[in-house]
């Protein structure tokens, strides 16, 4: 990846996505690469910050212009296996914005009311309205992901899902849903040194699940089912982007382009006014006589 070094930010979307129709081999992503961004953790921190200001301003643009009609919005997608950083993203990158125009949604478990209904009856619940940006802390592709890796449902069932997913994707982006999908892409080592950390912090013990332990047993089987939802539901309306996630301020900082490079094509305005300004002016002007 030397060329990604050289790459000009301005390309970050194209770096990162995954084409259509592309055959996926994980192997061959370097989760330590900084493809296009800053080279230290100080200056990605400081690129990170600098990109606050515009964010939310763009953020209140797209709120502002829901009011007016326009029902365009935003939905990030974070998907990856343990520790690759989903709840760091929140924090780090989606605390840039107004938290008022955000939906914040984490999928866990299926409760036993959301397994009467169709695995995406629960992700419809949760999508942004207009004007918001919304973020789901994995999604509806945990249906072809955990449920393929433990054989939760047969075959049959879940390896239809993909062209469903895609319909679903395709439904979303013709309702005005700006879908960024992002596979935050962590190595196995780096990934049992998170967990280890966890182990040697006692403030830390709360995010360590033994479970943890056991589904690293899984890795290469989830890496497999990874690669296929790449490899499947990258479309041209719902691109897939991998994210190198080894270094936690790379991962924040692309994340944070990829969101304003979205923003900045939407190009949300501010709605013009529907009443008369200047009457409206001369009346409190005419409340300090």
């Amino acid at each position: 990846m030397a060329k990604d070094k050289k790459a000009r930010v301005d390309d970050l979307r194209e770096l990162l996505r995954v084409a259509p129709g592309r055959q996926v081999d994980l192997a061959a992503y370097d989760a330590r690469a900084t493809p296009a961004g800053p080279q230290k953790k100080a200056a990605g921190r400081e690129a990170i910050a600098a990109m606050g200001a515009e964010l939310a301003h763009l953020q209140e643009r797209l709120y502002a212009a829901s009011t007016a009609g326009d029902r365009r919005r935003l939905l990030l997608v974070l998907q990856g296996i343990d520790t690759s950083g989903k709840g760091g993203t929140v924090k780090h990158v989606i605390g840039l914005f107004n938290p008022s125009g955000c939906r914040i949604r984490a999928f866990k478990q299926p409760t036993d009311e959301e397994r009467k209904h169709h695995f995406l009856w629960r992700i419809r619940k949760e999508l942004p309205e207009a004007g918001e940006i919304g973020i789901f802390d994995r999604s509806h592709y945990e249906d072809v992901l955990i449920v393929r890796v433990h054989e939760l449902v047969p075959k049959d069932v879940w390896s239809g899902r993909y062209d469903e997913i895609n319909r679903f994707e395709q439904s979303l982006a013709d309702d005005g849903v700006t879908v960024v999908k992002c596979f935050l892409h962590i190595s196995k080592d780096k990934q049992h040194e998170r967990l280890l950390a966890r182990l040697d912090n006692p403030d830390k013990y709360w995010k360590f699940n033994p479970g943890d332990i056991e589904e690293r047993q899984h890795w290469d089987d989830y890496q497999a089912a990874y690669a296929e939802v790449l490899s499947r539901c990258s479309t041209p309306q719902a691109p897939w982007y991998v994210i190198p996630a080894d270094r936690k301020w790379y991962r924040n900082w692309a994340v944070s382009r990829l969101l304003l490079e979205q923003l900045r094509e939407l190009d949300p305005r501010y709605p013009e006014a529907d009443f008369d300004v200047a009457a409206c002016r001369e009346r409190l002007l005419a409340e300090r006589s």
